[in-house]
């Protein structure tokens, strides 16, 4: 079962967990929106107030999910669809019983309300980093849907934000949120299967294709929806249907660094939960990819990448056609793999180990949205922080600039720099459209 799409939560349960972090950091159980630094917010409440920007599929999943916690109340909803605006206001009206849930279709004027102690940014990818950091600006803890951004000057923005305006951020790699998960990611940290040598990735990628089949001409936007805004900082192009159809934007390199990045950071960040040597430590990387031609689409298709390490570490990183989708760690006495599907071990036996008490124990959570909301009222992490966010999105980003540049390059890690590779440091930011900046 997937967290953030099916999951009912009692009060009590909530209650309990929160007031757990509650007690470990010494803070009250109920943290007003006062004391997350706005003096003239209303009065407390025992409920904590989202507001949710980018109500398309993925965007009124979460919101579903937030309404199913009887501690959350969602008062607002932005998105530059109208028509995605009222039903994302009547989903949250029906639930609450009443109509006090507000419609915006510029997330500034959300962010502006003192009463909105978080939000949950579902946007296409490209918007990610001026929602988020405005958001972080504003006071505001965050759930961001992942990547953090579209370059790795973005996601480094979105993370220094974050910490500089001591923020709560949840990235969507909900994965962390799911028992299997992290206990192959125990089960390598504490040596069960040996020192891991080697740790295989693999997504979804060539799989999507593009569903628009009609013409490539320039066409008027839709009666109530705000093409330039859904724009944003993304290059100015006329609007055609095919740019905003699903699954296409995400195969389009102006909203999306592509399924490499996209899909891949959730698989690449249990890699990284398990085996934290692959972001600490230097290495070379080397990768190839095809690149997409149909329509409007035109980021990564398939790919196959190899980080290699001083220490004779490596992680493969493919596309889901070239090895087993999930993450497969291996070690010198065996090796574990899971996915959404399952996991797997060779010992098989490994899968009943019992852990010590001495043991890494990982953070715990069952319910990815409830963990975020835990989080805001004792200002802990969360079990999938923004550093986590910013080191699974990168690694994505760092494999599509070794294959656009065909040559292999090497990472430090300490000064987050390609080393001796002017052009390949070029490809970490990208430029956006005027106005909108960083």
């Amino acid at each position: 079962m997937n967290p953030l799409t099916e999951f009912t939560v009692s009060r009590r349960r909530f209650l309990r967990q929160a007031a757990t972090g509650a007690v470990a950091t010494g803070l009250p159980l109920v943290i007003p929106a006062t004391a997350l630094g706005r003096s003239d917010a209303p009065a407390p409440s025992n409920k904590i107030a989202l507001g949710c920007i980018g109500v398309g599929s993925r965007g009124e999943g979460i919101l579903r999910t937030f309404l199913g916690i009887p501690d959350a109340r969602v008062l607002a909803v932005c998105d530059p669809y109208a028509d995605r605006r009222r039903k994302a206001k009547e989903i949250a009206d029906n639930h609450n019983g009443d109509h006090g849930c507000a419609m915006y279709g510029d997330y500034r004027e959300l962010l502006a309300r003192r009463d909105i102690d978080a939000v949950v940014i579902a946007t296409q990818d490209h918007w990610h980093a001026l929602i988020a950091t405005a958001a972080a600006q504003a006071g505001k803890d965050l759930y961001c849907e992942k990547p953090l951004g579209v370059s790795v000057e973005e996601c480094q923005a979105i993370r220094a934000a974050v910490r500089q305006h001591g923020r709560v951020f949840q990235t969507g790699t909900q994965q962390r949120s799911e028992r299997n998960f992290r206990f192959a990611c125990e089960l390598a940290r504490n040596g069960y299967a040996g020192k891991i040598h080697t740790v295989q990735v693999a997504a979804p990628g060539p799989v999507y294709r593009s569903s628009y089949k009609g013409s490539e001409d320039p066409q008027p936007a839709p009666d109530g929806f705000d093409w330039d805004q859904w724009l944003g900082p993304a290059p100015r192009k006329p609007y055609n249907p095919g740019r905003v159809a699903w699954p296409d934007w995400y195969l389009i390199w102006d909203y999306c660094a592509g399924f490499i990045v996209n899909w891949g950071v959730h698989h690449l960040d249990i890699a990284l939960w398990g085996c934290p040597q692959l972001a600490e430590a230097p290495f070379e990387l080397e990768a190839k990819a095809t690149y997409r031609n149909e329509g409007f689409t035109d980021n990564v298709n398939g790919w196959r990448s190899t980080f290699t390490y001083a220490s004779g570490l490596k992680l493969v990183y493919t596309d889901e056609g070239q090895q087993d989708i999930g993450c497969r760690f291996v070690g010198d006495r065996g090796w574990v793999r899971v996915d959404r599907s399952g996991l797997w071990a060779e010992p098989a036996s490994l899968l009943e180990t019992k852990l010590k008490p001495e043991d890494v124990r990982l953070h715990k959570s069952d319910h990815h949205g409830l963990d975020f909301l835990a989080s805001v009222r004792s200002r802990r992490d969360p079990v999938s922080d923004v550093d986590a966010g910013y080191r699974a999105s990168c690694f994505g980003m760092l494999a599509d600039i070794a294959a656009r540049l065909q040559r292999k390059l090497s990472w430090d890690p300490v000064k987050e720099a390609f080393v001796g590779a002017a052009d390949a440091a070029a490809l970490l930011r990208r430029p956006m459209r005027a106005p909108w900046k960083l």
